[in-house]
């Protein structure tokens, strides 16, 4: 085993709330670190780079206590930062020697080819308008061309211009590969301290079904069952 540190923020076990693997029970790992600075982030305690290293050995001893299933979501933070990947890639190889299928979550703002070979599966994200950061179509390209069975994409719409966005992305996209095999979620924005809310899920809702429901509409579930400021839920 290799010897090194990794920036951790928490290690817990949760459902997955979001995405196609909804109501999944996972181990998450949480990096902390991130300098992507979405405006709408529910995690922004995982921003700062903080001194919080932890041996390799402590992360999957932690891991191994916690037991339960072998579904892992690494995530942050920003996983990907380029401080973190060598941390990333020591325990994914470690936790893959025990067989654990890996998830990873990836901001869209990079494609990590290291990292994403590793992976058993890919969230990778579409940053639209409300954010404040763009993913460039590109890259959804380049993961369609090169891990097309293993990723899905997710956008959180808090807008109907960030809907708009993102449809745009899609049938540029289309235009180019011809049909969409991977799934693209659709997330109606839950910010932190904000009532339920029921009006903009709606509109996401009747907004996919106006052109044709290319779109999985999927709300954040540990929101709904914790509310909007929970956290490791």
């Amino acid at each position: 085993m290799q010897s090194i540190n990794l920036a951790i923020h928490s290690i817990y076990l949760a459902t997955e709330g979001e995405g196609v693997h909804i109501g999944r029970p996972q181990i998450f790992v949480r990096f902390q670190g991130c300098d992507i600075g979405c405006r709408n982030c529910d995690s922004k305690e995982t921003w700062a780079f903080k001194a919080l290293e932890r041996s390799l050995r402590s992360v999957l001893s932690e891991i191994h206590t916690i037991g339960q299933t072998k579904y892992i979501s690494i995530t942050g933070g920003d996983p990907l930062h380029d401080s973190h990947i060598p941390g990333v890639l020591a325990l994914m190889t470690e936790l893959k020697k025990e067989g654990y299928f890996i998830n990873i979550e990836a901001a869209g703002t990079k494609v990590v080819d290291e990292v994403f070979q590793l992976a058993d599966f890919i969230s990778f994200d579409f940053k639209t308008p409300s954010t404040g950061v763009v993913t460039h179509p590109e890259l959804i390209l380049k993961m369609a061309q090169e891990y097309p069975k293993k990723f899905q994409v997710k956008a959180v719409i808090e807008t109907m211009g960030d809907f708009h966005e993102t449809y745009h992305a899609y049938q540029t996209l289309k235009s180019r590969i011809g049909e969409i095999s991977f799934p693209w979620c659709l997330t109606p924005a839950y910010n932190p301290r904000e009532e339920f809310p029921m009006e903009r899920f709606i509109m996401v809702i009747e907004a996919n079904q106006n052109i044709g429901g290319p779109f999985r509409v999927i709300g954040q579930q540990h929101k709904w069952i914790y509310g909007s400021n929970a956290k490791n839920k």
